[in-house]
């Protein structure tokens, strides 16, 4: 199935497929990200042991979204689902401070490891399934990422 706007009536699917920005027709993974920034920058103002509260409920809640919808979709990790993109970048800036240079390195090294998925994320990728597989490889790139940054950062 192809996804469409009128999927976004439906909470579950509004949520997995990034408020929308799934559907953009060209790299609608770089799109989630992209929307990820603006509830980054919402949670950026919440103490630490908040923001990683929120990030692991948005990682649970992500696993029965991702998975509903990919079943709707027919596929196992539907390009269109971009949650997973939100949740990984919001790993990525884990401790980061809310600034443009940041916001965009981050960005970027997300964007690196989601896309090329070195060893070990690519072996998460192909051997985990569901919602939980669709979940976990943008995790793992998010924190491939954080430790850049925070490398950078120090």
């Amino acid at each position: 199935m192809r996804p469409s706007a009128v999927m976004l009536r439906n909470p579950v699917h509004f949520l997995s497929l990034g408020f929308g920005s799934g559907l953009f027709p060209v790299a609608p993974g770089t799109a989630g990200t992209l929307a990820a920034i603006p509830v980054y920058l919402l949670l950026a103002r919440l103490d630490l042991s908040t923001y990683l509260a929120v990030t692991l409920l948005m990682f649970a809640i992500g696993i029965y979204l991702c998975d509903i919808t990919s079943r709707e979709l027919g596929g196992e990790d539907h390009p269109a689902i971009v949650w997973d993109e939100i949740v990984g970048y919001l790993v990525t800036m884990i401790a980061v401070p809310p600034k443009i240079e940041w916001l965009i390195a981050g960005f970027l090294l997300f964007r690196l490891f989601d896309i090329f998925k070195p060893w070990p994320i690519r072996v998460l990728d192909h051997s985990v399934k569901g919602g939980l597989g669709i979940m976990l490889d943008d995790v793992l790139a998010g924190v491939f990422a954080a430790l850049i940054l925070h490398f950078f950062i120090s």
